[in-house]
């Protein structure tokens, strides 16, 4: 295992250097720079501004420095923020964008597992078409209308929840927390409700639960003991797409709901032209895509003794 690990992780620092590269030149060939504001800078200023920050150097030459600094584990400051470091900027953020990422896969996997188990057992009966209609709707409706939804039915009309940002002297409360974690854990839930629903019909299909029936075991240890355990390695395959996508699903969840997450961040700093926030931002996202299928492809290893890491 240590030697599929190493490999993956040689194979990984390639492919962040590659995202790297891309969003730095995608960056500097959007149009507009980040001291363009309402009222224009006097030529002068700009020009001490931007020698200060090293972008008015060639494109080549700001590209090698910032990897420079980056080896040292550097972000540089932010362009925006005055006395900011893109550092200090992600470590505020990142608690309340980790916090509803993880909250929302807990809810999308245990919802999910449950509902698509519920369809495989009630197979082609009312219980399995209802959970997946559900689930088409889910999958259908994309959170960043079913954001709005929730927060305009429960919060402005019923007014049992917040409708976003965060308490003031409390932080993240667990009230102001259920509508974004909902609205992101949604298409999850549906996506992994119909996997788990497949899954579970074909084990259940299969010759070593048939013998475990005939030996007359109860249906609920022939269930939670042998069937769960093998129906569930194709949702482990599928954890490490899934928690990408709750990452930068994050995104527009922060936006809608006032959050100041990193998602929120990012926006703002691409709107901004805030180069550093934004290379910042892209590498930590890369970072947790990388690690998130590492760690989902190893726990996959764990509950499937048939995996070899050769």
């Amino acid at each position: 295992m240590f030697g599929y690990i190493l490999r993956r992780l040689l194979v990984a620092i390639p492919t962040i250097l590659i995202i790297i590269t891309v969003a730095f030149f995608m960056m500097r060939a959007a149009p507009g720079s980040p001291f363009d504001t309402e009222r224009p800078m006097p030529e002068e200023v700009r020009r001490n501004v931007e020698a200060h920050f090293g972008i008015d150097r060639p494109l080549h030459e700001q590209y090698f420095n910032y990897m420079r600094d980056l080896a040292q584990f550097d972000f540089g400051p932010s362009l925006k923020f005055r006395d900011k470091t893109v550092s200090e900027i992600i470590a505020e953020g990142f608690p309340v964008s980790a916090t509803i990422g993880a909250l929302s896969i807990a809810l999308a996997i245990f919802m999910g597992s449950i509902l698509g188990s519920l369809a495989a057992l009630r197979q082609n009966r009312p219980a399995d078409f209802g959970v997946m209609g559900l689930a088409m709707v889910g999958i259908t409706i994309p959170p960043f209308v079913m954001g709005p939804v929730l927060a305009l039915t429960l919060g402005l009309y019923l007014g049992w929840l917040p409708t976003g940002g965060l308490d003031p002297r409390l932080g993240m409360t667990p009230d102001r927390l259920i509508l974004p974690v909902v609205t992101l854990a949604l298409p999850q839930i549906a996506i992994i409700s119909r996997l788990m629903r497949a899954s579970m019909i074909e084990v259940l299909r299969s010759n070593y639960i048939r013998t475990a029936h005939a030996k007359g075991l109860p249906s609920r240890v022939v269930i939670t003991r042998h069937a769960l355990r093998a129906a569930v390695l194709p949702l482990v395959s599928y954890l490490g797409p899934a928690s990408a996508a709750l990452v930068t699903g994050s995104i527009v969840i922060e936006q809608v709901f006032q959050l100041p997450g990193i998602g929120r961040q990012f926006v703002t700093a691409a709107l901004q032209r805030d180069y550093t926030v934004v290379m910042g931002v892209v590498i930590l996202y890369a970072t947790l895509i990388i690690t998130l299928n590492l760690l989902a492809d190893l726990l996959y290893g764990v509950l499937n003794p048939k995996v070899r890491y050769e």
